[in-house]
Parts: C-alpha cells; sequence; structure tokens
C-alpha cells in the first residue's frame, strides 16, 4: 500500500466519527423541521414565490404521480437489481465484500447475499449494538432517520427487494384472502423491532460481552433466501454445515412465500421491523400520498383498490401506507397524487364549497 493510500485510509478513519455523528444530527434535523413545518398548510408555489400556476403544478403532479404508479414494477425490479448488482457472485459461491458494503441500502436486503451491493440496516444495526462494546449506531440510525424522513414507507412500496418477491408470489392464481379483520397483527412488528431488533441483542449476551443479532438469525427469512441457500448451493462446507437452525429458518421462509400467495404482503404487514420503523415515520416524510377533497367525489373506489386496508381519504399518511400508487390509479376524478415538500401534508382540512370554487 503506497503513502498516499495510506494516507487516505487514516483520514477516512479520523473523519469516520464525526461522520457518523453529523448524519445522525441531519436525520434528527430534517425530523425536527418536518415536525415543525407540517402543522402549516400554505400554498407552497405563492411561498416559494413560483411563476406557475396552481392548476399547471397539479398538472404536472398528476402526470408525474401516475408516471410512477404506472411503472412501479419497473422502478422496483431496478432497486431489487441495484442493491444486488454482483450477480456473477452466485457462480463464484461467494459474497462482495468490498467499500460498498459499508453503506446501508434502504430496503430489507440481505449482506450475506453474494450478490449485494450494500448492508442491510436492520443486520448493521444489531452487529454494532450486540457487540462486546456496546455503541450506538450513530451511522446506522441516523441513516434511517434520514431516510425515513424523506420517503416513509415509499421504501416499502418501492425499493425493497423482499416486497417486491411478496407481491410476486401475490400474483400466482389462487384464493385471495382478505387482512381487514386482521389489523392487530400489524402491531406485531414493532414489538419485533423493539425486542428482536434493539434490546435483546443488547441484554442477552453470552460470556464474552457478546450479543446475537435475534432478528437475522433466528426471524428473517430474506437471510435463507438470499445467503444460506444460494451460498449453500455452490459450498460444500458451508452444505455439510447447515443444521437446526437453517431448518427453521427455511420453515419461515416456506411459511411467508405461502403466505404471500394468500395475503398481500404478510411479512411487510405484520414482521418486518424495517417496516415498522418507517412507517414510524410516514406522517412526517416529505414524500407521500395528498388527497385534493375538492376534486374527491367520495366513490370510495381507492379504499376497495388498496391493499394495505387503508382509506387514503381519511389518512392519507397512514403508517401501512406504503404509497404503492394504486390509489392514484383508481381515482377517477384525479384527486390522489404523490406530494412531496416540507409543510405539505396529505391531511388537508376539509374545506368550504366556497373555497373549493375558488381554487
Amino acid at each position: 500500500m503506497g503513502r498516499e493510500t495510506k494516507g487516505v485510509v487514516r483520514l477516512f478513519k479520523a473523519i469516520k466519527p464525526v461522520a457518523q455523528v453529523a448524519l445522525l444530527i441531519v436525520g434528527v434535523a430534517w425530523l425536527a423541521l418536518e415536525l415543525c413545518a407540517a402543522r402549516q398548510m400554505p400554498c407552497w408555489p405563492k411561498r416559494l414565490g413560483c411563476a406557475w400556476s396552481v392548476s399547471e403544478l397539479d398538472k404536472r403532479k398528476n402526470t408525474a404521480s401516475h408516471f410512477l404508479a404506472r411503472f412501479r414494477g419497473l422502478i422496483q425490479a431496478a432497486a431489487t437489481l441495484a442493491t444486488n448488482i454482483h450477480l456473477p457472485n452466485f457462480a463464484k459461491g461467494g459474497i462482495y465484500q468490498g467499500a460498498g458494503k459499508a453503506v446501508c441500502v434502504p430496503g430489507l436486503n440481505c449482506y450475506s447475499c453474494p450478490a449485494a451491493s450494500g448492508a442491510c440496516p436492520i443486520g448493521s444495526f444489531q452487529s454494532v449494538v450486540g457487540s462486546s462494546k456496546f455503541s450506538f449506531s450513530y451511522y446506522v440510525t441516523g441513516t434511517l432517520i434520514l431516510i425515513g424522513v424523506l420517503l416513509g414507507r415509499f421504501v416499502c412500496g418501492f425499493l425493497c427487494p423482499f416486497g417486491w418477491l411478496q407481491e410476486l408470489l401475490h400474483k400466482i392464481p389462487s384464493k385471495k384472502l382478505s387482512t381487514k379483520k386482521l389489523k392487530p397483527l400489524t402491531y406485531i412488528k414493532y414489538a419485533v423491532l423493539l425486542f428482536a431488533v434493539v434490546l435483546l441483542p443488547v441484554l442477552v449476551v453470552n460470556d464474552v460481552g457478546m450479543g446475537d443479532p435475534f432478528f437475522c438469525k433466528y426471524i428473517c427469512p430474506q437471510g435463507v433466501l438470499e445467503g444460506a441457500i444460494p451460498l449453500s448451493i455452490m459450498n460444500t462446507g458451508i452444505r455439510s454445515a447447515l443444521g437446526k437452525l437453517f431448518t427453521w429458518k427455511l420453515a419461515i421462509l416456506i411459511m411467508v412465500a405461502v403466505l404471500s400467495v394468500l395475503f398481500y404482503r404478510p411479512f411487510c404487514k405484520w414482521i418486518c421491523p424495517l417496516g415498522a420503523f418507517y412507517a414510524l415515520m410516514n406522517k412526517v416524510s416529505l414524500l407521500g400520498i395528498q388527497v385534493d377533497h375538492c376534486k374527491c367525489v367520495s366513490c370510495g373506489k381507492c379504499a376497495r383498490v388498496c391493499q394495505m386496508d387503508v382509506d387514503v381519504t381519511r389518512t392519507p399518511d397512514h403508517a401501512e401506507c406504503i404509497r404503492c400508487g394504486k390509489c392514484v390509479g383508481a381515482c377517477p376524478v384525479d384527486a390522489i397524487s404523490f406530494r412531496c415538500g416540507l409543510g405539505v401534508t396529505g391531511d388537508r382540512p376539509a374545506q368550504s364549497t366556497q373555497a373549493c370554487e375558488n381554487k
């Protein structure tokens, strides 16, 4: 290693703690700024002195919204490929270990996947808090807060590989079951986030003070699908070491796959801790769904087409809304659109008839 390279490495090690804290501060600052701005709903084109009229902006916004909703499947495929770009590693039976693994991807994507180009935020968080010398994960937490405030559960609807897989499985022809009467199960994922991701890795440790990554090790089916199965196929050593834990995780994967055929995104709705974290940010995320009540005719088509059991006309920033855009495409009067910006919220107060006529 040359002198210049060593200098770069030393510089990186020196600024890394500062960068981690800075990222956390930026994430929290965005969150605080959005919370303060969300209480105000002035017309943002006027506030910014924009030359476009409101109607022109609505047309542009609706065009972009319909584009996102229409091509969501392609965006999901592209996001999955981007987070698993090292495809030749499947044939080699090894995992990518380059500099990209220092970056957390937004969705649930196993670090041990041979093709993975980045690190899973849940796995990264657990690896830090479960270390013998407990250290708060500023980098991962800051990244999650920043992504959550910017996008919320848009990540679930557009950028998560495992969410896309569940949707593909749900397309298999079979009887489909509703989850509307199973809404209490949606709170399970918050318990998984609190206990399996945060508390247990810290509190339950071995003789040398190391905690297990409980969610990754005992619950997450993505690790078996992307990591254990492809690696064991190509590597006889890994294959011979498979035991009861692999059998347990494989059983979870099969159960999630079967449920995904019957129910829409069961893992996302009930189990996923990453979805739980982003759900907490849905109310304050800069990107979300907005309903124009002046246009809305209360036909109920948006609520009927939503497979996440959300009525966007009542709660456009609902924690279970993954911003998939199906309601955007279903609305006959273009009253629903994606919204983005500080202080722009989907929870608009009811407007008078006069106000709607003047709009």
